[in-house]
């Protein structure tokens, strides 16, 4: 999914941000770098493993198509659930009934999982685990199901790898995994009300009271080939600290060549729906960049090439690696 709409010029141009939503970046101010303070010794995280990482997104690909309503949706569902259960006890199946765009009633679930719940010091990890409904930008055949292996299984089989990983040895701040529902259901004029339903209930409806995370970090489209993750708009205006910390994060890796060192306008995704409702700084790690289509998105986007084929390790073990860094040295 991901938007630029009327909608969401309103929001942005609320939140300050300084930029057009009609795509032309205007200068950000950025906050004192973290370069810029005294380091302290960095942890060394866990080795983040992309076969691992690759093995959660196909599994997930094999159920079919993640649409609400559907056999399938239902069935990746109980698996998710089981699987982060494996990891950790404190697994919430937040279920709820939405309505699409369409006025179809939605039956979704959000799913999550906590590590060290009673840590006052919080991060939030999400990604969306639904699939479109159709291919609306397939060439082809706009109205055929598709996988949904980056737009959406990427992101859940890194944060998967790393619930793994995080049960094995535990960083110092609590960490909660958030698997959103009903991302991708919205009409193709883009709206931003008619997509991202789980993140809206979530937010509106927090599973545990009073529940407060120091940042997040989003997950959308990450394991594509040669992927780009500019620096999207939303996160610069609302959560510069956290974008300029995994931006410098990744740099130091050796992963400059898909974090980039660059302004793009705001998307619609899961994160400005939780910043808004909750005041949860939260960032979009998404792969655009103008330079790949019309739609700044990958060629694959909501179309039948969307599918475990274009999923590439070096993509993941970037991604991965950069976030459990981050996580880690909190």
């Amino acid at each position: 999914m991901k938007f630029y709409s009327q909608s969401i010029c309103s929001l942005i141009v609320c939140a300050f941000i300084l930029f057009s939503c009609g795509g032309e970046v205007q200068k950000v101010q950025n906050q004192k770098n973290d370069s810029e303070t005294p380091q302290k010794p960095l942890v060394k995280a866990p080795d983040f493993n992309a076969d691992s990482a690759f093995y959660f997104i196909q599994k997930q690909v094999e159920f079919g198509p993640r649409i609400p309503n559907t056999p399938a949706h239902k069935k990746c569902g109980e698996w998710l659930y089981a699987k982060l259960k494996s990891y950790t006890p404190e697994v919430i199946a937040q279920q709820a009934e939405v309505t699409a765009y369409t006025g179809e009633p939605l039956s979704i679930v959000n799913y999550m999982a906590r590590f060290n719940p009673t840590s006052s010091n919080r991060i939030l990890l999400c990604a969306h685990w639904d699939t479109r409904p159709f291919a609306d930008k397939d060439p082809q055949n706009p109205k055929a199901k598709f996988d949904g292996a980056d737009d959406g299984a990427s992101g859940v089989g890194i944060l998967i790898e790393i619930a793994r990983l995080i049960s094995i040895q535990a960083p110092a701040a609590g960490i909660d995994i958030v698997l959103f529902d009903g991302e991708d259901y919205g009409n193709s004029e883009g709206e931003a009300e008619t997509y991202c339903l789980g993140a809206q209930y979530w937010a509106a409806n927090l599973p545990v009271k009073g529940y407060y995370a120091k940042f997040g970090i989003l997950l959308d489209m990450v394991g594509a080939k040669n992927a780009k993750f500019n620096r999207e708009g939303y996160s610069s205006s609302t959560a510069i600290s956290t974008l300029d910390k995994v931006w410098n994060t990744a740099s130091r890796l050796g992963y400059a060549q898909y974090f980039i060192n660059n302004n793009v306008p705001g998307i619609t995704d899961d994160h400005i729906f939780v910043n808004q409702k909750t005041g949860i700084p939260v960032i979009d790690i998404i792969n655009y960049d103008k330079a790949q289509s019309k739609y700044g998105f990958p060629a694959h986007w909501h179309t039948q090439n969307d599918n475990i084929s274009i999923i590439d390790k070096n993509t993941l073990k970037a991604v991965g690696e950069t976030v459990l860094d981050v996580i880690y040295n909190e």
